[in-house]
């Protein structure tokens, strides 16, 4: 090692101790504020979980696609939704899959619920964008494993931990997509908006949100995508689902687990996209 490499490490920044410290305070003063979120969210999860599974799977499985058919008006969409659901349960899966779309979709809406008014705020506030950006790329390249820790630390294991790790990767995609679909509504449509006399509310509900749809769904498909890709790290602290699934063949090297459980996350991927996306069926 070089004269200045050596003096360079002989005077490490304790960036690491520094970090230890701040989540050791934090466990020693609001142990039981965290705790207390978790075991609600846990509660609520698995509440949900519990109450998805007491329906007959088949009998879901027609809800489902019968909510796909709605919200897509398409014949062969539904059809498809049965079908891959249905390949789900003969797998032996259903269980973990319902796992994992409860906690999906509560990653998504949570997301978009935080994402898009950050994202509204920074397309009417530059300053602010300029604020949100290093963090929004930080949040977006930090290596999962890195806040898999101090959120495990914090929120105990369970489904709770791998919804916040989950939210927590996937916010920034809700915000970026919103800032863009807002910044990226034509002038002349806000300004006859103005002409017309609109206050700066209805321009946000009846102009530039109206405008900008098309690019925050894109967001939501976005979040359900990436709040999927995440199954398998949030397994690692204790969420189920599909992941766990994965996991185990990984352990165990059982091929065989590993590509049924990844085939089923994959159909569930395809039918939450299909289901979500503007334009599949045609008339949305």
């Amino acid at each position: 090692m070089d004269p200045i490499s050596r003096f360079l490490a002989s005077y490490k920044i304790p960036v690491g101790a520094w970090g230890k410290a701040f989540f050791t305070f934090l466990t020693d003063n609001f142990n039981a504020f965290f705790r207390g979120i978790s075991g609600g969210l846990n509660f609520l999860l698995d509440g949900l979980v519990d109450l998805l599974l007491m329906v007959p799977p088949v009998l879901l499985v027609a809800a489902i696609a019968l909510l796909a058919w709605f919200l897509q008006r398409s014949r062969s969409l539904a059809f498809g939704v049965a079908i891959g659901l249905l390949f789900i349960i003969n797998q032996g899966l259903w269980k973990q899959t319902v796992e994992t779309l409860v906690l999906v979709v509560a990653a998504a809406a949570a997301s978009m619920a935080i994402g898009v008014p950050l994202g509204i705020w920074a397309a009417h506030n530059e300053r602010v964008y300029r604020v949100m950006l290093p963090i929004l790329d930080l949040m977006q390249t930090l290596p999962t494993f890195v806040y898999l820790i101090p959120v495990l630390t914090l929120f105990g294991l369970g489904n709770a931990p791998g919804l916040i790790v989950t939210i927590i990767f996937v916010i920034p995609t809700a915000v970026r997509l919103t800032h863009l679909g807002v910044v990226s509504v034509p002038k002349s449509m806000i300004e006859a908006g103005l002409a017309f006399g609109a206050t700066r509310r209805q321009l946000l509900w009846k102009v530039e949100l109206p405008a900008a749809l098309p690019t925050i769904m894109a967001g939501l498909t976005q979040c359900i995508m990436l709040s999927l890709s995440m199954v398998v790290f949030a397994a690692l602290i204790g969420a189920g689902g599909l992941g766990t699934e994965i996991n185990r063949a990984l352990g165990s090297r059982k091929i065989d687990l590993g590509l049924e459980a990844g085939l089923a996350i994959v159909v569930l991927a395809i039918v939450l996209d299909r289901m979500t996306r503007i334009g599949a069926g045609g008339k949305k």
